[in-house]
Formats: structure tokens, sequence, C-alpha cells
């Protein structure tokens, strides 16, 4: 089972057929991804299933519906074990950001945790779940895939918040700051704490 957000209204991709209640069920074979976007925009359903009765094939199937746009982001640590992140559109996010040439991902990762925030030293300890949601640029629908990180630094210097991408904070969040900001966060985020 995978689930890719629109906002913050979850598209279950899953092999079960299950009597619908708050949700509508689809055939992922035939599916119209255009209204099922504006079905989940536009009305109080809580989420949609699209069903594929082969769960190897589940994803593959799905990414091929809209553009893919693949990403590298971090959830960074500093030594008092706070989380670096960011405020942006509104929203307190994590650091993350598109590949770029021949890099690897982890480096994409890197990469952008440190041109967003200004923070240096980035080591990754592990990858944590890749997480997909559903984005619109210049009218068009698209997926996005971001392969996340955890990391470790020892960084202490200024924070800079890479302005030119919207970003107007850049926060290491202790514990109890950390559950206020993911009450202003997106979905994706939350799976991510």
């Amino acid at each position: 089972m995978y689930t890719i957000y629109v906002g913050d209204k979850p598209i279950i991709l899953t092999t079960k057929v299950e009597r619908e209640t708050d949700f509508k069920s689809f055939l992922l074979k035939s599916v119209n991804i255009g209204k099922v976007i504006k079905t989940l925009n536009t009305t109080d359903l809580k989420e949609v299933h699209l069903i594929h009765h082969n769960p190897d094939k589940l994803l593959k199937h799905f990414l091929k519906l809209l553009p893919n746009v693949v990403a590298g982001g971090g959830k960074a640590y500093n030594a008092n074990n706070e989380i670096l992140f960011i405020y942006r559109n509104n929203k307190w996010d994590l650091p993350k950001g598109k590949i770029e040439g021949k890099e690897s991902i982890e480096e994409t990762a890197v990469r952008e945790v440190e041109e967003e925030t200004g923070v240096k030293g980035l080591k990754i300890t592990k990858a944590l779940p890749t997480t997909y949601h559903i984005f619109k640029r210049n009218g068009k629908h698209k997926i996005k895939i971001t392969y996340w990180f955890e990391m470790k630094t020892k960084f202490e210097g200024k924070l800079y918040p890479q302005e030119n991408e919207g970003i107007t904070r850049v926060e290491w969040l202790d514990q109890k700051a950390t559950n206020e900001a993911l009450e202003n966060s997106y979905a994706n985020i939350k799976i991510l704490i």
C-alpha cells in the first residue's frame, strides 16, 4: 500500500476492495487522475482508493499517470537533538529540492538542506520513508517523489533562509516546538517526524 497526498487528502494505492464510506474507489488502470484530484480538492471526500490486483504494480502504474519530479530532502538534527525546519508558504516544512544533473539522491538531499538553510557539515545517518504528493505548476499536475534522509550535524553557525525559494525562516526546533510546528505543516512531513 502507498499513500500519495493531494494537499492533506490521501490517495491510497491498494489491492483491497472495501465498502465505500467516506472515500471513493476507482480502478487504477482506468482512472482519470484529473477528475480524482479535482474531486479531492472540491468536495468533503476524505480520501480516494485506487485499486490494482497486483501489489507489485501499484506504484509503477500510478507514477505513469503524471510527470514525475524527483527530490531529496533531510530531517537534520543538531547536537542538541533539535530538528531543522524551514518556513515557506505559511507552513513549516523540512528542506528538500529537485535532483540536479548526475548527482546521487543523497548528494541532492545534502545540497538542498545546505542551500535552503545555510547549515554545513551534514552527515546522512539513515534513509527515511519516501513520500509522494501531487502539486500543480504552470497549470499542470505533477507527482513529487521525495527521498528523505536523517542527517546529523555539529553546525552551530547562523541560519540563512534561501529567500529566492520563498523560505522566510529557518529554525532548530526542540520536541515541544516541533509538535507545535506540525500543527501547521504538511501530511507528508508528519509521517517523517
